[in-house]
């Protein structure tokens, strides 16, 4: 009884050094991402004397690194409740997690792209 036990805890750890290392993960990549676009932006900006035709792809980087960092986070939570914490209230509170972080995915993406994911590409002419 007690090797099973101690398998159990060697699992429930090892499980949360991996839910801890996707979490870092996504956190990582948003501040590379914030990093990156930032550093592209001034770059850019100061080199060509204009700041306005670049920040749009600045906005537009910075917004896709968020958007994989809560992709991140998200498997993060779900891998953590479905594993470790199996339990009504813990499925209660991921999915209001998933509800909330789906609607900032969602409304980060309608600002990245300037319309909603169904609707057709917009004509660059």
């Amino acid at each position: 009884m007690e090797a099973v036990a101690a398998q159990t805890g060697f699992v429930d750890d090892t499980l949360r050094l991996v839910i801890a290392g996707i979490e870092l993960l996504g956190v990582a990549v948003v501040v590379v991402a914030a990093v990156v676009a930032t550093f592209t932006y001034l770059r850019n900006g100061l080199s060509h004397g204009a700041w306005g035709p670049y920040f749009q792809p600045y906005r537009s980087t910075l917004g896709r690194g968020i958007l994989l960092g809560l992709e991140f986070l998200i498997a993060a939570d779900i891998i953590r409740t479905v594993t470790l914490t199996p339990t009504l209230n813990s499925l209660l509170v991921l999915a209001g997690i998933v509800v909330v972080r789906t609607f900032l995915s969602l409304s980060l993406q309608v600002e990245i792209d300037g319309r909603w994911p169904w609707q057709p590409p917009r004509d660059p002419a």
